[in-house]
């Protein structure tokens, strides 16, 4: 069976080239598909082309620009923060909602914070209009590999799920039998949803089956089941518990994702 993966966030690989950082992701994913036998595993790799971001290092939420802090807002909000924690940065600071998070979700506060300001300044960078380029090479990186590997499967996490997305609904003459999208931020409404492009529309026309898999914990899957917005075929949730819920090994060790890869083996 033949596998593209499709990275999430915080894989920005300064110290490799891009063809060696995508070789080092996909023994990483190879390890923690162990349990999935005979499989082609490649690794789309786009994180270089988001490297001025990338390339800053970890930021604390108090240092997160205005249009990042929006949208970090509009996340909270749809994580049922309080209103007062979502009125805006100037009003009450961003690290206020981030404890919030860690204190409705038993988590670390202070791991919450580094991962909100990775995860959301990388995807900002994505999604914003003053780098078109750097969005078009990413999604252009993903249909490459797809063209070259052929895969029967794309599983794709994260901020990953949003550029393989964009990827296969713009190029509706490549064809893949199961995407497989884990902890994906794709529903997350005002920050995601409403910014694709292509705007969904029905069924993605190259995939014959999609299923989504979400942990109960997961910040960013918001909402978990994307079934309603999305022409999903099966949303399921996992337990992966801890701060591990966004942790691309944890999804692909998971019992529900080998399920799904199995049998989509034969």
């Amino acid at each position: 069976m033949r596998i593209v993966g499709v990275h999430g966030v915080g894989n920005y690989d300064p110290a490799r080239s891009p063809s060696a950082a995508a070789m080092r992701l996909a023994t990483t994913w190879g390890a923690a598909l162990n349990g999935v036998r005979q499989i082609d595993l490649a690794v789309a790799y786009y994180a270089h082309h988001l490297r001025p971001v990338a390339a800053q290092g970890v930021e604390d939420v108090g240092l997160l620009d205005e249009e990042v802090a929006r949208l970090v807002l509009a996340w909270g909000f749809a994580a049922g923060a309080p209103n007062e924690l979502t009125q805006g940065p100037a009003t009450v600071p961003l690290r206020y909602l981030t404890d919030w998070v860690a204190r409705s979700f038993g988590l670390d506060s202070r791991l919450v914070r580094w991962f909100v300001a990775v995860f959301f300044r990388e995807l900002a960078t994505y999604l914003s209009g003053t780098d078109e380029q750097a969005r078009l090479d990413a999604r252009e990186e993903v249909v490459g590999v797809i063209k070259r590997h052929r895969p029967d499967v794309v599983v794709a996490h994260s901020l990953g799920t949003v550029v393989t997305y964009e990827a296969l609904a713009a190029n509706p003459h490549l064809s893949v039998d199961l995407l497989v999208t884990l902890g994906s931020p794709l529903g997350m409404p005002d920050v995601v949803y409403e910014r694709l492009r292509p705007m969904p529309a029905g069924r993605l026309p190259g995939v014959r089956r999609w299923v989504n898999i979400a942990d109960i914990g997961d910040l960013v899957a918001i909402p978990r089941r994307l079934g309603g917005r999305f022409a999903t075929d099966a949303d399921h949730e996992e337990t992966i518990g801890l701060f591990d819920f966004h942790r691309v090994r944890r999804y692909l060790a998971a019992e529900r994702t080998r399920q799904v890869l199995t049998n989509a083996g034969g």
